[in-house]
């Protein structure tokens, strides 16, 4: 039997807190081990308790989510452990999610979203993948790449690096296709499709898929709106 995904929860209102832990601790993959009402003390929590996952409010009292997002996946020297973090926000676009995704945090979901969601999130994100099915996502990403110039300076240059084919799935990830989906678009094995992800990913010193989608967009490969 595989060992459950430890999670904590950092969200300062506590109703929301006790909600999700007793969602979570009632899956039988999943052990909630502990609740900060801030990022700071969300901080310090996952450095005590080394948790899998860091499901993190964005907005927050004394220390925001992005901040402590930051402080767990760039610690300091001597800190090895770095979590898996998921945002949390109820707002569908938030400048300080798509900071976080740039940051390293391996995506985010809706407070609002259903139940089932919320697990199957947790679920994905302790893989190693990340969370960017949903189609509001690829509406943030977009929003804030729009805002921002593309395809000049380090990105555009590191694309070089890449095949042909890297640069096709590289594409298709940016626009938030699934591996199975990219498999079918290119005719190719899905896990042919998991090779080249794995080798675009170490090629451009990237974390995840959800790195991955910024550095298209900000490296000008993809255009908002395509």
């Amino acid at each position: 039997m595989s060992t459950p995904t430890r999670v904590i929860i950092v969200d300062d209102q506590a109703m929301v807190r006790a909600g999700f832990a007793a969602l979570l601790a009632a899956q039988s993959d999943i052990d909630v081990v502990g609740e900060a009402p801030d990022g700071a003390q969300g901080v310090e929590l996952s450095r005590r308790t080394h948790p899998d996952v860091v499901l993190m409010d964005v907005r927050m009292p004394e220390m925001d989510g992005l901040e402590a997002a930051r402080r767990l996946l760039a610690p300091p020297p001597g800190v090895t452990h770095r979590p898996r973090v998921l945002m949390l926000t109820t707002f569908d676009v938030d400048d300080y999610v798509y900071e976080a995704l740039r940051a390293g945090a391996s995506g985010f979901l809706l407070k609002d979203a259903p139940p089932v969601d919320l697990i199957a999130a947790v679920r994905v994100v302790a893989s190693g993948d990340a969370l960017l099915a949903p189609s509001v996502t690829r509406r943030l990403i977009a929003d804030f790449a729009r805002q921002r110039p593309a395809g000049r300076g380090k990105p555009a240059l590191r694309l070089k690096a890449l095949t042909e084919r890297e640069t096709e799935v590289l594409t298709l990830v940016a626009r938030g296709q699934s591996n199975t989906e990219i498999a079918e678009t290119l005719v190719l094995a899905e896990q042919t499709v998991k090779t080249h992800v794995s080798r675009v990913l170490t090629k451009l010193d990237l974390r995840d898929r959800a790195q991955a989608v910024v550095f298209a967009y900000e490296s000008g490969l993809v255009a908002p709106g395509e």
